[in-house]
Parts: C-alpha cells; sequence; structure tokens
C-alpha cells in the first residue's frame, strides 16, 4: 500500500449530543463529523474548532493513497497490524474511496518507518511538501 502524510496536526474533538460543529471543512486536507445518540466527533485541523467538551491534540493523519473498493479485505487490518506490532495505538476513519489512520505524532516516525518495513510506502503530501521545500518523499515531519 501507498500511504500520504497529510499536511499539518490534527485534533479529535468531542462534542454534546446533537451539536452541529461550527466548522467549514473546505480547505481542509482531511475532516470528518460522526454523529452517534450518545457524541458528536469531529476530527480536523488543530486549532479549528472551539465549544468542545474534550478535545484530544497531537495527531497526524495517513491517508491510504487510492480508491479502496468496498469488496477489498483485510486493509485496515494490515495496516493496523503492522502499527500494532511496533505499539503504535491509531485512530482509524474510514470513508467512501479510502481510509485514514491517525497516529500520535510523538509515534509518527515510528509508524513510518513500521510500514515501510512492512513493504509500504509513506509519501509526504504535495503541498506541504512544496511548503518545506522537499518533494522527494523521504523526508521525516
Amino acid at each position: 500500500m501507498r500511504f500520504i502524510l497529510l499536511p499539518g496536526g490534527y485534533s479529535v474533538f468531542r462534542l454534546a449530543p446533537g451539536q452541529i460543529p461550527a466548522l467549514d471543512p473546505r480547505g481542509q486536507a482531511f475532516c470528518s463529523v460522526t454523529s452517534t445518540k450518545e457524541e458528536v466527533s469531529v476530527v480536523c485541523a488543530t486549532g479549528t474548532l472551539g465549544g468542545a467538551l474534550k478535545v484530544e491534540d497531537g495527531w497526524r493523519a495517513l491517508k491510504i493513497a487510492g480508491l479502496l473498493d468496498f469488496s477489498l479485505v483485510g486493509v485496515l487490518a494490515e495496516a493496523s497490524g503492522i502499527l500494532a506490532a511496533a505499539k503504535v495505538s491509531i485512530f482509524a476513519i474510514s470513508t467512501f474511496d479510502t481510509d485514514y489512520l491517525l497516529v500520535k505524532a510523538g509515534k509518527l516516525d515510528d509508524a513510518i518507518s513500521a510500514l515501510e518495513g512492512g513493504g509500504h510506502s509513506v509519501e509526504i503530501a504535495q503541498e506541504q511538501a512544496e511548503r518545506s521545500g522537499f518533494l522527494d518523499g523521504e523526508i521525516r515531519v
């Protein structure tokens, strides 16, 4: 698999049940809102949402590149197994097209090393590479 490291840091927010987040996801590389009877959870760029009951900062997002067909089996299991063996916990989110793995920023290098050691590649998002001056996909951020 090919993973793309998205730019910037992410936070996980817990809102009250039924609360509508004051958030415009346009322009963000990744933003997810999940609502259940018990809570509203939002994952978005750090510093973009206020009014949360709880906030967990310090996440980085790895996107599985390409479109994943719903018939594929074991995609998350493969990645999460490699990361679990490396003692890297994840927060996984799936969209219609693909999956995202959030890892704590302090474990990012361990996650990248583990995924690459497992035969996968990790690239830096093009917009982040351009901003930092690196385009080879091999840097650690």
